[in-house]
């Protein structure tokens, strides 16, 4: 045995080679338990293929996806003061924040690009749960706050990826001042005319869904994405009662009509870039368009499209117009002699 042990196993060892296995080659589902290839489920877009179960994505990865050919433009975030308030719970807030940095090669919580979704200049606002849990702070709030502004200044839509725990403690009132500033950089938008369309992925609790994240034109959510303020947990200890079965889960509200859509991932780039065109009136210019070349006639002209007449308006309506009321100037026939 020991010429076996010390002689042929090294031989073989050395001859072969021995494979190191990734410690990430499996990824377990944590719905089904299944185990599934780690290069499936990044390929799908974090999305388990078998249960459709939607795992965490990180902020640039998902922007890499929405976009035409993965390409766009981060914009820089503003300048804020660092650890105001001085906080320490069981470490320094400071140092908390530098942790994070390192950790995710983010500034902060929210990233902030421009690029084209199917040829549409779009803006869109990302949280980053992997940052602090995507908490908003002074930091993310002004960042969102830049975010609109871009959006107003380009006039384009913009597009928001909720992902967050709420306000950040550590900040305090700091933190919860961002909430009405948020609120107006909404309004802003919507004063300008231009689509605000929120994406609600799992979670989206606290501050940031009783303010900006439930102000959009439209709301869609994730599937199985837990939203709303409070925890279940916390609310089942106030009221001491036992929540629905699916409580504060996105088809859950969706069918108390809380957000108007559940997409999978995979499908929101042709959803958004669809709901974006009718929003924008894309389609019905080019829907106009196509009825005019369909009556353009040999010449290269246009017919126009005959206004309905009063009589035509009151069948159509019901409603009677005055000038249909005047009455016609009419001859009076004098009776033909009788012979």
């Amino acid at each position: 045995m020991n010429w076996i042990t010390n002689y042929v196993r090294p031989r073989l060892n050395s001859m072969l080679g021995r494979r190191e296995t990734p410690e990430n080659l499996w990824i377990k589902c944590p719905e089904t338990g299944e185990m599934v290839f780690h290069a499936d489920v990044e390929e799908n877009q974090w999305v388990i293929p078998a249960s459709g179960h939607h795992m965490k994505i990180a902020a640039r990865e998902r922007l890499s996806h929405f976009y035409d050919d993965g390409a766009f433009h981060e914009i820089a975030n503003p300048e804020v003061a660092q650890d105001p308030l001085r906080f320490r719970d069981q470490k320094k807030y400071a140092d908390r924040l530098r942790e994070n940095r390192l950790k995710t090669g983010l500034e902060d919580s929210i990233i902030n690009a421009t690029g084209r979704l199917e040829g549409m200049e779009i803006v869109t606002t990302v949280h980053d749960f992997t940052f602090m849990g995507g908490s908003l702070g002074m930091a993310a709030g002004e960042a969102i706050i830049r975010g609109f502004e871009t959006a107003i200044e380009k006039k384009c839509p913009l597009v928001l990826f909720a992902a967050s725990g709420g306000a950040r403690m550590q900040e305090g009132i700091l933190s919860l001042m961002q909430l009405p500033r948020t609120t107006v950089a909404v309004e802003m938008l919507k004063e300008a005319g231009l689509p605000y369309i929120v994406v609600l992925t799992n979670p989206t609790t606290g501050g940031v869904s009783a303010s900006y994240a439930m102000l959009g034109d439209i709301h869609i959510a994730e599937p199985g994405a837990v939203i709303g303020f409070a925890g279940a947990r916390v609310i089942e200890q106030t009221i001491r009662e036992k929540l629905p079965e699916g409580f504060q889960r996105a088809e859950y509200l969706l069918d108390h009509g809380m957000v108007d859509m559940v997409v999978p991932r995979t499908e929101l780039r042709p959803t958004i870039a669809r709901l974006l065109r009718i929003l924008t009136r894309q389609d019905v210019q080019a829907a106009e368009t196509v009825d005019q070349a369909a009556i353009m006639d040999e010449t290269g002209t246009v017919d126009t499209v005959p206004v309905a007449e009063p009589e035509d308006a009151v069948a159509a309506t019901g409603a009677v117009e005055t000038e249909v009321l005047e009455p016609a100037e009419t001859t009076t026939q004098k009776p033909s002699p009788s012979f």
